[in-house]
């Protein structure tokens, strides 16, 4: 059968009700998953099949970073690009996150003051590229002394304040929104920034009336809304609003939390960095999930690594990109982990979860039948175990092999 073969994972983790199987089997049919179980039984049921051997390995799924600036603003940070090659520059970007182990992206187009470019424009550039990328149509505020305020549907061209709340410009933002990304800022954003640059970073762009009005739009086209938030006072204004996603939730305390939880908030934990305030440890991460919040780990690449916390294994500023996901997810992994928490729980946090948030939980994310056949062969479970991506030995998406470190 063309495009058909079994699986030989020495430990499968399927992060599904499946759990862990060791000597673990799956059949990959045309990009699908089509069974998977024990590896003795599935070759009995389908004796004819090429086996593909990876008993020495562990196969899970891949991973998905469900909050990115890869396309728009990465580019011209890490290269002297023009807008000629802004998109070149892109694409050699997004491999470097797939040769890390990511086949899935949440993508941020917020208007870039040097790039003209509309939301389609980058819809186009990545159609044959082997990932499955979501984007947020988004507004952004960005804490310069003279705060600069951009949108996806403006492109370069920045707007005024009172902009930001037009329901004409929410409207049409929010018709091109594909997930509950970064949709807002709440809180004008450092960017990547030096402090000195973006003195107004953390200041609060809405009043609780606004929120409730954009809300109420994005909730009308049936798409629910994300938004980058930090401290307490910015967070309260979300809950209250009806925020369904919270990115960042950076000082978040612990009424919130429990008022996040009764309300179904979900939460894209940022542990690198992304706001004027600390990110979260893994204690903060620890408390949301034993909380029953469903939480995402995300990277907000490219950032610099928040300065002075112990969690992070970085020595400097210099931009992160995807190569850093596994690293900078394994200390809350590993709270987790240590109390009591098996190791699909914790791996959803990089798979399952922010599957959910793209809204495509039934598309990939977890190895069980009907999926998209996206999974890695490692050394270790990502995050928990390995992270160097040098040990993601071979990378699948949709049943093709698109990376392979095996014959190095």
């Amino acid at each position: 059968m063309i495009n058909t073969y079994l699986i030989h994972a020495g430990k499968l983790v399927t992060v599904s009700e499946l759990g862990t199987i060791y000597d673990g089997g799956m059949v990959i049919k045309d990009g699908k998953i089509a069974d998977v179980g024990d590896i003795s039984t599935l070759q009995k049921q389908f004796p004819n099949l090429p086996i593909k051997d990876f008993s020495d390995y562990v196969v899970t799924p891949s991973l998905v970073d469900c909050h990115t600036h890869l396309l728009e603003f990465a580019p011209s940070s890490l290269y002297p690009i023009t807008e000629k090659t802004h998109f070149q520059a892109g694409r050699a970007i997004l491999l470097h996150a797939l040769t890390s182990g990511i086949t899935a992206l949440g993508e941020q187009i917020c208007g870039h003051p040097a790039c003209n470019f509309a939301i389609d424009d980058y819809r186009n550039v990545v159609k044959d590229v082997p990932l499955d990328i979501s984007f947020a149509a988004t507004s952004i505020s960005i804490g310069f002394k003279e705060l600069a305020h951009f949108t996806s549907v403006t492109k370069s061209r920045a707007v005024r304040h009172t902009d930001l709340s037009d329901s004409q410009l929410v409207n049409e933002i929010a018709k091109q929104n594909d997930y509950p990304g970064e949709n807002l800022f709440i809180n004008a954003t450092p960017a990547n920034f030096t402090a000195d640059e973006v003195p107004r970073a953390g200041e609060i762009i809405y009043t609780l009336d606004e929120l409730k009005r954009i809300v109420a739009i994005y909730h009308l086209h049936g798409k629910q809304i994300g938004v980058h938030v930090a401290g307490e006072e910015g967070i309260e204004m979300t809950l209250d609003a009806g925020i369904d996603v919270l990115h960042h939730a950076h000082g978040i305390t612990d009424e919130q939390i429990n008022r996040a939880k009764h309300q179904g908030t979900k939460i894209v934990a940022t542990p690198m960095g992304g706001t004027h305030l600390e990110p979260n440890s893994p204690e903060n991460i620890f408390k949301l999930v034993k909380q029953n919040i469903e939480v995402s780990i995300a990277t907000d690449a490219y950032l610099p690594p928040y300065p002075n916390v112990d969690w992070l294994p970085f020595t400097d500023q210099t931009l992160q990109g995807p190569d850093a996901f596994m690293k900078i997810a394994q200390p809350g992994m590993k709270l987790l982990h240590e109390n009591g928490l098996d190791e699909n729980e914790v791996l959803a946090m990089l798979t399952a979860n922010p599957a959910a948030i793209l809204g495509k939980g039934d598309q990939f994310g977890k190895l069980e039948p009907g999926m998209d056949a996206n999974f890695l062969v490692t050394d270790g479970v990502p995050g928990l175990e390995v992270v160097d991506v040098d040990e993601v030995k071979r990378v699948y998406f949709r049943g093709d092999l698109v990376v392979d470190r095996m014959s190095d």
